[in-house]
């Protein structure tokens, strides 16, 4: 079973896409802010982490960076997960090594297709 870490200060917003990612099949790790995020990527090291830009502790663009430097974690698949839509936010995303950035609120299949292909991405690479 994949696990899929999700980092989201908003409750509401984690409740419902764990809700989503589990009727998927998925195994869901959730996490309220990026700091704890942080932790939980280092401790459970799943196989995905979807993450919101902006959150209290460390936001987003601090944990893609965390996570990067990392030989532990650097590999992980990482998909911002956020209301933002400024061009030049989604381009830092991908400049620190994200692999994907879904814009909340977002429709299941178009999370799904953004999962499904970072996943791809990563066997690819291990092929």
């Amino acid at each position: 079973m994949t696990t899929v870490l999700l980092i989201e200060d908003n409750l509401e917003i984690r409740e419902n896409t764990t809700e989503i990612l589990e009727m998927h099949g998925f195994n869901v790790i959730g996490a309220e802010n990026g700091r704890i995020g942080i932790e939980k990527t280092f401790e459970m090291m799943p196989d995905i982490i979807l993450c919101d830009i902006m959150m209290p502790e460390a936001d987003g663009y601090e944990v893609l960076r965390s996570i990067k430097s990392s030989d532990k974690t650097s590999a992980i698949p990482f998909i911002f997960l956020t209301a933002s839509v400024e061009r030049k936010e989604v381009q830092a995303g991908f400049d620190l090594g994200a692999c994907g950035y879904v814009r909340k609120p977002f429709e299941i299949n178009e999370l799904m297709t953004a999962i499904e292909s970072c996943l791809q991405q990563v066997q690819n690479l291990k092929a």
